[in-house]
């Protein structure tokens, strides 16, 4: 059994940017959601962690900021944060899909 170490460093580096969030802008919205989808990353993880083609939680979460960030970075365009979470995010979706295969 091999630890999902690249799933936990992505649920991990998504809380930081709520935590991040929140002391820059005091951003209540991004510490909460930063700390739920650093959490659910983790969880996915853990359950990949057990059984590499669970992904199922891992998946979602990831497609989730995908879909959420991509749209904010469109609107936005700046890179911080969106773009760099959105980036990862896409990267964790196509790891994980690849997992399955």
């Amino acid at each position: 059994m091999s630890v999902d170490w690249i799933g936990f460093g992505y649920g991990l580096v998504v809380a930081l940017g709520g935590i991040v969030g929140y002391i820059r802008k005091g951003s209540k919205i991004s510490l909460v959601a930063g700390l739920f989808f650093g959490l659910l990353a983790c969880y996915g993880a853990y359950w990949v962690t057990h059984d590499p083609k669970d992904v199922k939680v891992s998946l979602f979460t990831a497609f989730i900021l995908t879909t959420i960030m991509g749209v904010r970075f469109k609107r936005t365009k700046k890179l911080m944060p969106a773009g760099i979470i959105a980036g990862l995010s896409l990267v964790m979706v196509v790891r994980l899909v690849f997992r399955l295969i």
